[in-house]
């Protein structure tokens, strides 16, 4: 299936972190770990034409490409699974930055 996000909207997979301590030395157990660890970094899968802009009419580029390592608010976007596979869509604005290596 294709997933072809609109807007300034863009669909992400979260890179998961393989943590089992707080930077404290706070162990973490098994089920606690998907809401007090939930990554804040990402691989962007999809990306929609951008933001219309209201007086020319014409879309605003997104900034990020397919293919990016990102960074994104811990709590952001909408959590979907297509396929069996869970992502999060989340809007150009709600992207901190762009992990660059």
């Amino acid at each position: 299936m294709k997933i072809s996000p609109l807007g300034e909207w863009v669909l992400v997979e979260r890179v998961e972190e393989k943590r089992e301590r707080t930077p404290g030395g706070v162990f973490i157990p098994e089920t606690a770990r998907d809401s007090t660890l939930k990554s804040q970094r990402g691989r962007v899968v999809a990306v929609g034409p951008g933001k219309v802009d209201e007086q020319t009419c014409q879309y605003l580029p997104v900034h990020v490409s397919v293919g990016q390592e990102i960074l994104f608010g811990r709590f952001q976007g909408a959590e979907v699974e297509v396929d069996g596979k869970p992502y999060t869509i989340l809007r150009e604005t709600d992207i901190y930055a762009v992990i660059e290596r």
